[in-house]
């Protein structure tokens, strides 16, 4: 395609239907990739998908997903199987006492482990679910929680992983002087409404002032009624390979040793959050610094020999190839989204509403439209960067505000999209199939992202 057009819209379409009619979303953002290759060279179909596939698996940010997504399930491995985690779920139910108390423990949990959302997802979902299946909580509750806890509050934070990135975005574009990057995303944080709103939602849920319905009303009726979490997940609905993920997690705590000790929970997760943060908030280097050190401590302790835990860490690094896989594929598929300009397109179409007053609302709708539909949060920023800010600057709209309705459109994105890293790794971490924790969340982030949008028109 020469120049963008409406045509671009039809894979994302494609992908979303199918997400939902299949419950297969890997399979269904490779039918997309397929579709939109076929729509963009037809001729040369095969060689573009072996083209793209190879150009993102040599990308850097596709190598750190993969060991730092296999870092974190060989690491969840160990504390399961030392028996860390059930010492720490044995401690929070003396604290857990229903299902609000042991969602709200959810809740301030993931607002702690603030400072990424990989680990955010992962450690909060793996560490709680024991605890709020006690109390007959839905996974998909659960993967809300999560969920909710993840991306919208590492925006918040200046203190994450989204703040350096974006942070450094802005200094790239010029939007921020060198070494100001940080300092100018602080002044947009009041402004991130979605986020928010994302986190006031799940508060509200969390407290019963906003109910349960529709499609999550049913998951917790399902799980009141005492149906075993595996039953939950519709294991003869989802790809084998989540099949298989599913049954490892469970196998790995028939195997758990029963009299572990709480400090083996606590002294890797603090380990890790004190070495991100050291190594200037860089995930992939606290983890390799964590197990460097977690290892030789519980092997002093002679929990096991280093054999084993050498096993265990395999064995948490191939529970994590289902999230690692359709991460990937979303890649994919948003290069293809690329070829075909769906991202111009998107804003072309809504350029002539681009007014001062309106800028910071329509930037948010349509950054949210394009995160959904091609699963990219980060990337969509940083391609929407240098059209979005110099039309800013150049209407005379509030700069913090528009870089406020960016970093709302990204985290709504990376919560509501069935196929964001985000949502796949708070449904790999809670234990719940992918879709289901999809479906289930969509409402509360579709009303977040309805008033957020209100929000921005009554600020501008």
């Amino acid at each position: 395609m020469s120049e963008p057009t409406a045509l671009s819209l039809i894979p994302p379409v494609v992908v979303l239907v199918l997400a939902i009619v299949l419950r297969r979303p890997i399979l269904s953002l490779i039918i997309g990739a397929l579709v939109g290759l076929a729509m963009y060279e037809p001729e040369n179909l095969l060689t573009n998908f072996a083209d793209t596939s190879l150009s993102v698996m040599a990308d850097e940010t596709i190598g750190w997903l993969i060991l730092v997504c296999g870092g974190f399930g060989a690491l969840i491995a160990l504390l399961v199987r030392t028996g860390g985690s059930m010492a720490f779920g044995r401690y929070a139910l003396k604290f857990a006492n229903g299902q609000k108390s042991s969602l709200f423990m959810t809740f301030i949990l993931g607002v702690i482990i603030f400072i990424d959302d990989y680990l955010n997802a992962l450690t909060v979902g793996s560490t709680m679910k024991r605890v709020t299946d006690k109390f007959k909580v839905s996974r998909e509750m659960l993967a809300y929680v999560v969920d909710s806890t993840a991306a919208p509050v590492c925006v918040l934070v200046p203190l994450s992983t989204w703040a350096v990135f974006f942070g450094g975005l802005l200094v790239d574009n010029g939007i921020a002087a060198e070494g100001q990057g940080v300092a100018v995303y602080m002044q947009a944080i009041p402004y991130m409404l979605y986020a928010w709103l994302a986190v006031a939602m799940v508060l509200l849920v969390i407290l019963g002032i906003v109910p349960a319905f529709g499609p999550m009303k049913k998951a917790q009726l399902a799980a009141a009624q005492g149906e075993p979490a595996i039953k939950q997940m519709d294991l003869d609905e989802v790809q084998t390979s989540d099949e298989y993920a599913l049954k490892a997690i469970e196998d790995e705590f028939k195997h758990a040793d029963d009299s572990g000790k709480l400090h083996n929970f606590f002294v890797p997760i603090l380990l890790l959050v004190g070495f991100t943060v050291y190594f200037d908030i860089d995930v992939l280097k606290g983890l390799i610094a964590t197990l460097a050190v977690t290892l030789p401590y519980y092997g002093l302790q002679k929990l096991m020999p280093l054999s084993e835990m050498m096993e265990q860490m395999i064995d948490g690094f191939k529970n994590m190839l289902p999230a690692i896989g359709t991460v990937i594929a979303a890649f994919i598929f948003k290069d293809v989204c690329d070829k075909l300009m769906l991202p111009q397109y998107v804003i072309e179409s809504l350029s002539p509403f681009m007014t001062p007053q309106l800028l910071p609302a329509v930037v948010f709708l349509s950054m949210s439209i394009l995160a959904f539909a091609t699963g990219s949060s980060w990337g969509i920023f940083a391609v929407s960067i240098p059209i979005v800010m110099p039309l800013a600057q150049s209407v005379d709209a509030n700069i913090p505000l528009v870089i406020g309705a960016l970093l709302s459109a990204s985290s709504f994105g990376s919560q509501a999209c069935f196929y964001s890293d985000s949502t796949v790794l708070a449904a790999q971490g809670s234990g719940c199939n992918l879709v289901s924790h999809a479906v289930t969340q969509l409402p509360y982030a579709l009303i977040a992202a309805g008033l957020t949008f209100v929000g921005f028109l009554l600020m501008a």
